[in-house]
C-alpha cells in the first residue's frame, strides 16, 4: 500500500512539474539503461557458460561432447519454460509484434527475464541460434511494463517497447544507429519525429552501459582491411541475387522444419528428438555450434583452417576443394540447425543465424570467384557484405542490415556495396515471400496489419461481442398474423425466419409486409415461407472483421446474419461496427 501511495505521489508531482514530452524522454532513457544492463548480463552469462563447457573440448580432435551439450541445453530450456516459467517460447520478436497488435502493447512481466534465462541455457550449450531476439524481447518487456507502471497509454507503451528493443540491440552490438533503425524498421510501422527522439536516447543509453561495462566486447566486430573498388560492382550484384535466394531458402526451410517439429505435441519428446538431431549436425559440422561469430571472424581473417577444428575433416583443411564443399555444406545445413533449435523448444532468434549464413555465403562466393579469376575480389569484404545481404532478406530489414554491418566494421567504407547488396537481396526474396519470418504467420492469421490504421483498429474488434441477439424470430410455417403479433412486441424491423433446428431460412422486414399486414385475409392466409427473402450474405463469428466489412461493402447491406456451424446466432449491423470502431480508437488514445 505504501509503495502504491509513493508511486501515486511521484506521478502526481510529475504531472505538475514535468511535461509529457520531457517525461517520455526520461523514461526512454531509463528503459535504454535497463535494457543495456540486461544485454551485458546476458552476454556475460552466455560467455561464462560457453567458457566452462569449452574446457572439456579438444580442439585437435573430434569432440563427442557435442552429442550431449545441445541436447542438454534444449531439455533444460524446455523444462524451465514449461514447468517454471510456464511460457511458450518460439520466435520472440513475433510475440512482441503480436502484443503490440492484439494486446494493446501489454507484455507479461515474466518476459523481462524469462528469455534471458532460457536463451542463456540454449545458446550457452551450443544451440544454433542467437541472443539478439531474446534480448529484444527482454528490452521490449521492460519498456512495456515500465510504461504500465507510470500509467502511460497504448501509444506511449508502444514507443517504450521500441525504445527497449533499440537499447537492447545497441548494447549487444555496440551499434546505436542500428538499434534505432531496427526499432523503426521492425518494431514500429508508423513513426513521427516526436517518437524518434526517445528511441535515439534509449539506443544511446544502452550503448553507453555496454561500453562502460564491457568496452568494445560486442558480439561481433571487425576492422576493415580492404577498400571498396567500383570495378567489383558486377560481383556485388551477383552476391545480392545469391543472398536473396539464400534468404528464401532459409525462410522456407525454417518454416517447414518448425512446423514438422510442432506437430509433435509432447514437449519433452520433441525436445529429445530435436536435441539429438541438432547434436548429430553439430558433431559433423562444429562451426554450427552456438552463434557462430568465431567462424565468421576466422573466415574474414583468412584463418579458414580454424573452422575445421574438432571436425571429422580436420586433416583435409588444406585442400581447397574440401574447404569449398565444407563451407557449402554449412550454408545448406545452418538453417536446418537453427530451425531445429527453435522448433524443439530452444530459446533464441534468427538474427545471428542470418548474419552467420550471410557471412559464410559471402565467403563462399568470394572463394569460388577467386578460384576462377585469381585475386579478383576481397574475401573479407564479400564476407561482411554477405552478412548484410542475408540479414536484409531474412528479416526484411534492409536498413538495419546496412547500418549494423557499417557500425561493426567501424566505418562506412563499404556503404555503397552494403546498400546495393541489401536492396537486391530484399527485392529478390520479396518477390517470393512478401513477409518476414517474424510477421508471416501473424499476417496470414490476421493478427498483424501493417501500414493500415483502419484495418489495425478493425482487427481489435471482437465480432461475437457485437452480435445483436434481440431480434425476434419466427418459424417459416407461421402466418402473417403471427408475425404481426411479433411486430407489436419488437423494437426492430427485421425478423429472422428460423426452423426448429435453429437454421436460418430467410428474413422478413417491415417493408416486406407493410402493404398487407392490415389485411385480415392476408394475415390468415399468408405463410411466412412465401414472403421471406434470402439475406444477401452471412458472416461467421470466427470471421475477421476486414472480411465482414468487405461483405457489407459488396452487398450494400446494413445488417447481416451471423451463422455458426449452420445455426442462427443473431445479426451484426454496420452501425454497431462503426460504434465499436470509434470506441477502440478512443481507447487507444487514452488506455
Amino acid at each position: 500500500m505504501q509503495k502504491g501511495g509513493l508511486l501515486l505521489r511521484i506521478l502526481t508531482w510529475r504531472l505538475k512539474h514535468i511535461s509529457e514530452g520531457n517525461f517520455i524522454l526520461i523514461v526512454s532513457s531509463l528503459v535504454g539503461i535497463i535494457a543495456g544492463f540486461a544485454a551485458v548480463i546476458l552476454k556475460t552469462t552466455v560467455h561464462f557458460i560457453q567458457g566452462v563447457l569449452a574446457k572439456n573440448l579438444d580442439i585437435t580432435g573430434v569432440n563427442y561432447l557435442y552429442l550431449g551439450y545441445p541436447l542438454v541445453g534444449i531439455l533444460l530450456t524446455v523444462i524451465l519454460a514449461k514447468y517454471v516459467l510456464k511460457e511458450n517460447l518460439g520466435h520472440g520478436i513475433t510475440s512482441i509484434l503480436y502484443s503490440i497488435s492484439k494486446r494493446s502493447s501489454i507484455i507479461t512481466r515474466t518476459k523481462m527475464y524469462s528469455r534471458m534465462l532460457t536463451s542463456a541455457i540454449t545458446v550457452g550449450f551450443g544451440g544454433s541460434v542467437g541472443l539478439e531476439a531474446p534480448i529484444v524481447v527482454t528490452g521490449s518487456a521492460i519498456g512495456s511494463n515500465l510504461g504500465r507502471l507510470v500509467h502511460l497509454n497504448y501509444k506511449r507503451r508502444t514507443l517504450l517497447i521500441a525504445c527497449g528493443s533499440a537499447g537492447a540491440i545497441s548494447a549487444i552490438f555496440n551499434s546505436p544507429i542500428a538499434g534505432v533503425i531496427f526499432a523503426v524498421e521492425v518494431i514500429l510501422t508508423d513513426i513521427t519525429v516526436s517518437q524518434f527522439i526517445p528511441i535515439l536516447i534509449a539506443s544511446v543509453s544502452g550503448a553507453i552501459i555496454s561500453l562502460s561495462l564491457l568496452g568494445d566486447d560486442s558480439l561481433f566486430a571487425f576492422e576493415l582491411i580492404d577498400g571498396f573498388e567500383a570495378i567489383h560492382v558486377p560481383y556485388y550484384l551477383l552476391l545480392g541475387l545469391l543472398c536473396g535466394f539464400v534468404s528464401l531458402y532459409f525462410t522456407r526451410l525454417t518454416i517447414s522444419i518448425e512446423n514438422k517439429l510442432y506437430a509433435i505435441k509432447n514437449d519433452i519428446q520433441r525436445a529429445l528428438i530435436g536435441g539429438v538431431l541438432l547434436a548429430v549436425i553439430i558433431l559433423s559440422f562444429p562451426p554450427i555450434y552456438g552463434e557462430g561469430y568465431e567462424t565468421i571472424t576466422a573466415l574474414i581473417n583468412g584463418n579458414e583452417e580454424n573452422i575445421f577444428r574438432a571436425s571429422f575433416f580436420y586433416k583435409y583443411s588444406g585442400q581447397i576443394g574440401v574447404v569449398i564443399l565444407f563451407v557449402l555444406a554449412i550454408v545448406l545445413i545452418k538453417p536446418v540447425a537453427s530451425a531445429i533449435t527453435i522448433g524443439a523448444g530452444g530459446s533464441g532468434g534468427i538474427f545471428a543465424p542470418s548474419l552467420f549464413l550471410g557471412g559464410v555465403t559471402g565467403y563462399l562466393f568470394a572463394r569460388v570467384t577467386n578460384l576462377i579469376f585469381p585475386e579478383a575480389i576481397s574475401t573479407s569484404n564479400f564476407t561482411l557484405v554477405g552478412m548484410c545481404g542475408v540479414m536484409s532478406g531474412v528479416l526484411h530489414a534492409p536498413l538495419t542490415a546496412i547500418f549494423l554491418i557499417a557500425e561493426i566494421t567501424h566505418g562506412y567504407t563499404l556503404f555503397l556495396p552494403l546498400m546495393l547488396v541489401s536492396a537486391i537481396s530484399f527485392n529478390t526474396i520479396s518477390y517470393f515471400e512478401k513477409h518476414s519470418l517474424y510477421t508471416k504467420h501473424l499476417i496470414e492469421r490476421g493478427d498483424l496489419i501493417q501500414y493500415d490504421r483502419d484495418r489495425q483498429v478493425l482487427s481489435l474488434i471482437n465480432l461475437p461481442k457485437i452480435v445483436e441477439k434481440d431480434l425476434l424470430t419466427i418459424h417459416p410455417d407461421a402466418t402473417l398474423g403471427d408475425l404481426v403479433q411479433l411486430v407489436q412486441k419488437s423494437k426492430r424491423n427485421i425478423f429472422p425466419v428460423v426452423n426448429e433446428d435453429q437454421e436460418l431460412q430467410g428474413i422478413v422486414t417491415l417493408d416486406d409486409i407493410r402493404e398487407r399486414m392490415f389485411n385480415e385475409e392476408a394475415r390468415q392466409n399468408t405463410v411466412i415461407r412465401a414472403i421471406m427473402t434470402t439475406p444477401p450474405s452471412s458472416v461467421s463469428p470466427k470471421e475477421k472483421m476486414q472480411s465482414v466489412m468487405n461483405k457489407f461493402e459488396v452487398t450494400q447491406a446494413w445488417n447481416l446474419p451471423v451463422i455458426d456451424d449452420g445455426k442462427y446466432i443473431g445479426f451484426v449491423s454496420k452501425s454497431r461496427i462503426f460504434n465499436a470502431y470509434r470506441t477502440k480508437l478512443r481507447r487507444q488514445e487514452v488506455s
